[in-house]
Order: C-alpha cells, then sequence, then structure tokens
C-alpha cells in the first residue's frame, strides 16, 4: 500500500472530533474539529491558487487524469476506511473510489465549447466560459467520496479551487482522498475542512466563496441557500427523495424481484434515489410481497469489513432512531412486517431489513424519506391512481415503472413528477447524464456536461467585422 500520510491537523490537540464505528457504535478514530475562524485563511489559500489553476486547461487536465491514477492506487487503504466510518461492505466501498476516479477522469476529458452568434449583425460574437472562483462542496455520510467527487471534478474541470466539507460522521476517508489528491494537485486547489455545524453553513455564507454545491436534507439545504444568499454566490442543492416505483399488471415479479429489491435496499436504503415505495397491482400485491420478504429474510447483514456481507449498518444513531420510529408508526397504525420490523439485537446500527405491508398511506413511511432499510408495498386499483400516489409527495428526484411492455411503461414513466425516470430498473446513472431533482429534491443541475457548465460563468465578446473600423 502506498505510504500516504494525512495532512497535519488544523486543529490544537483539545478540539477533535470523535468517529464511530457503526458496526459496533463504538469510537475508533478521530479527525480536527475546525472552528469558524480559520475559514478566512482556507478560502484565501483557494483563492489565491485558483489564479493559476485557471489559467492552463491542459495542466488541470492532466492533473485531474493523474488524480484519477492515485485515487485507484490508495483505494487499499482508502476502502477499509470508508467502510469502517460510513459501513457499507467492503466491495462497496470499493466500487464507491472506483465511481470517483471514473469521474475525475471523464471531467479530465470535459471542455467548455466556445460558440459564436449569429444574429444578422455587422458584429462577430462569441459566447466564452470562465471559472467563478472557490467553490464550497459540502457532502453527507452515504457515500462520502463519490459525491465528493460529484462535486469537485467538474467544479475543478472548469478552472475554480474547492473547500471540501464532509460530514461530521464520515470525515477519515474524506481526509485521506484529500491527501492522496496532493500529491496530483497544486497546493490549494482541494481544501478539506472538517468539523461539527454550523462549520459548513459558516463555510456556505463565507463572501469569498462564489458557489456552493449541498447534498444532505431539506431543511439543511434551506439553511445552505439563506447563507449563500447573503453573498450572492451560486448554488447547487440536492436534496433527497422519496422515489416511487410503480410496478404495473404485466410485470414478471419473479424476473425483477432481485433488481427491485437492490435499489430499495443499497447502502443499506441510504441512497437518495432508492426506491423508498413500491405501487403494485392489487391482484399482484402479495406475490410482490412475498418476493421482497423472502429476500429480506435472506440477505446477510453485518459488519462491512466481514466477508460475505450484503448489508451493513446504518450509519449513525440518529438514523437508525429515525428508521425504528417511522417503522413503529406504520405498525402502530396497522401495517404489518412481512420481513423485519425491528433493529437487531447486537452492538451498532443494526436493523433489519423491512418490508411492510397493509400500510395507511398518509404514513410517514410513505410520505416522507425513511432513508433506511424498510420498504412499504401499496396496492393500487388503477394506473392512474397508482400515478397520483407516487406524485402525491413534495419530492420529485427518481422513479420507475416496471412492466414488460416497454412501450406502455415508458408512457407512465413520463407522467411521474421527478428528475429522471427508469423503466425495469432504478437509481443507475450514467456520468454523461444530468441529474437533478424537482419540487423540494433540489436546486440546480449536476453531472455531465451540465454539471461543467453550472461551474462556469457565460463572457461574451463583440468585435466588428473584419475590414470594419
Amino acid at each position: 500500500m502506498a505510504p500516504y500520510q494525512l495532512a497535519p491537523d488544523p486543529a490544537s490537540p483539545g478540539e477533535r472530533l470523535t468517529v464511530l464505528d457503526p458496526a459496533t457504535g463504538e469510537a475508533f478514530d478521530e479527525a480536527p474539529d475546525q472552528r469558524a475562524q480559520e475559514l478566512d485563511a482556507v478560502v484565501h489559500r483557494a483563492h489565491e491558487a485558483w489564479r493559476s489553476w485557471r489559467t492552463d486547461p491542459a495542466a488541470r487536465a492532466a492533473a485531474l487524469l493523474a488524480s484519477a491514477d492515485a485515487v485507484e492506487a490508495a483505494g487499499p487503504e482508502l476502502a477499509p476506511l470508508l467502510t469502517r466510518e460510513q459501513g457499507k461492505p467492503l466491495t462497496e466501498s470499493y466500487a464507491e473510489i472506483a465511481r470517483t476516479a471514473a469521474r475525475l477522469r471523464w471531467f479530465a476529458a470535459s471542455a467548455p465549447e466556445t460558440r459564436t452568434i449569429a444574429d444578422g449583425r455587422e458584429v462577430h460574437s462569441e459566447i466564452r466560459w470562465r471559472s467563478l472562483g472557490p467553490v464550497a462542496a459540502v457532502v453527507p455520510w452515504n457515500f462520502p467520496l463519490q459525491l465528493a467527487s460529484a462535486k469537485f471534478a467538474p467544479a475543478l474541470a472548469a478552472g475554480n479551487t474547492v473547500v471540501l466539507k464532509p460530514s461530521p460522521f464520515t470525515p477519515l476517508a474524506t481526509r485521506l482522498l484529500g491527501s492522496v489528491l496532493s500529491a496530483a494537485l497544486p497546493e490549494g486547489v482541494l481544501t478539506v475542512i472538517t468539523g461539527r455545524e454550523p462549520l459548513g453553513a459558516l463555510l456556505a455564507s463565507h463572501p469569498g466563496i462564489r458557489h456552493v454545491t449541498f447534498t444532505g436534507s431539506v431543511p439543511t439545504g434551506r439553511s445552505v441557500a439563506a447563507g449563500a444568499a447573503s453573498g450572492l454566490a451560486r448554488v447547487t442543492l440536492e436534496l433527497g427523495g422519496n422515489d416511487a416505483a410503480i410496478l404495473l399488471d404485466d410485470v414478471d415479479v419473479e424476473r425483477i424481484a432481485d433488481r427491485l429489491f437492490w435499489a430499495a435496499f443499497r447502502n443499506c436504503g441510504q441512497v437518495c434515489m432508492a426506491v423508498k415505495r413500491v405501487y403494485a397491482p392489487a391482484r399482484l400485491h402479495g406475490r410482490v410481497v412475498e418476493a421482497l420478504a423472502e429476500r429480506a429474510k435472506a440477505v446477510v447483514v453485518g459488519a462491512g469489513l466481514d466477508e460475505g456481507t450484503e448489508l451493513g449498518p446504518l450509519n449513525n444513531a440518529a438514523q437508525l432512531a429515525r428508521v425504528e420510529r417511522y417503522t413503529a408508526r406504520a405498525l402502530a397504525d396497522g401495517a404489518g412486517a412481512a420481513a423485519g420490523g425491528h433493529r437487531l439485537d447486537r452492538p451498532g446500527y443494526f436493523h433489519a431489513p423491512t418490508v411492510l405491508t397493509d400500510v395507511p398511506p398518509d404514513s410517514p413511511v410513505v410520505t416522507e424519506e425513511q432513508f433506511g432499510p424498510v420498504l412499504p408495498v401499496l396496492p393500487y386499483g388503477t394506473v392512474d391512481e397508482a400515478v397520483e400516489a407516487a406524485n402525491a409527495t413534495l419530492f420529485g428526484l427518481g422513479g420507475s415503472v416496471w412492466g414488460t411492455d416497454l412501450d406502455r411503461a415508458e408512457a407512465v414513466a413520463g407522467r411521474l413528477e421527478c428528475g429522471t425516470a427508469w423503466i425495469n430498473h432504478h437509481a443507475e446513472l450514467s456520468l454523461a447524464q444530468p441529474f437533478a431533482g424537482v419540487k423540494e429534491s433540489g436546486v440546480g443541475v449536476s453531472g455531465g456536461p451540465w454539471g461543467l457548465y453550472g461551474n462556469l460563468s457565460p463572457f461574451v465578446v463583440h468585435r466588428p467585422q473584419e475590414g470594419r473600423p
């Protein structure tokens, strides 16, 4: 393994952030708990680094390619640390690292296109693109590295510098990632800061920040947007979802059951675009519940570092309590647990994979984002009823339709109020596509060239046509 070293802690020994292992609930390491007064120096260094970083696109592309190589080489160190602090199985941590490297390579090959405006005037008008300056990237705990790269890769490719703030639950792998990248990037181009709130909110409101990109909850997103508004910084917000999967009456239940199960339960359900509600035709409802419950009972739940683990713990005690609360409320209101329905009696933040039936449609486990290994399956009478129920939420991130007649399924998908709709699969994204939500699922667009241009500002130059004074 490469001997990567973490940067010296900027905080004093007394200012520490304890990091817990979600598989045990016990502390296993610490990170700096940085303070607001440190932000001025951090943002100033990012601004100074921006002066030269923005000037040489070829050098930036080379640095991003070298960064991708460095991330892959550091996989044996990064993956176990990510699993230890986040909880996911080790194979998923390696997949997250691979995605991080792939995104760096994709944006290394991306460049904005200079365009000419042809409007009939005797003037040559050209649209060029300029970077914005220091970007604040505030990242949650469910995919710390992958979501960080979704923010810093396009920002760096566009010529900006980045100050990256991970969740206080998962600071360690991100700090190590920052150290790995420091070997490929000039000083000050990417800086990782760690600490408790309100550090992220203060970073977002810092007057030297020109773009704030945030992934997290709706209430925190509103706070971040309000802070960014004080400096008129651009904002990109991805605020979660409550994705519905609609199964049509021609669906092959057994054929799609595995895909549907993992679309809901991957990363212990802690995925913003996971399936969080299933709507099944009344005549197939029992078969769907049975198929999903069978898989929930068979899945191997354990510590992410244990060989054979398929589903790890929830990341933190607060999230486990939220999932328990939503599940208990549904059961108290008359729902039944076809599988699970309770936390597991072991150390750590483990909850049994749970499939709920007979759930009242106004139960919080249906109307809100539970963000855990709990899936309500609801019957419907007509497709119109299913679509209306799927859209009856303040979220609008993703959705899916499952059936044999693809044309019919696509027509139903077109009625979903969301940013991305899938047919017979869910939560699969290409690096080349846009990712955005509607309603309270977000503001702005990330992913693909849209993510690149979201980190740029147009600069228009007019000059007379040749031969004119």
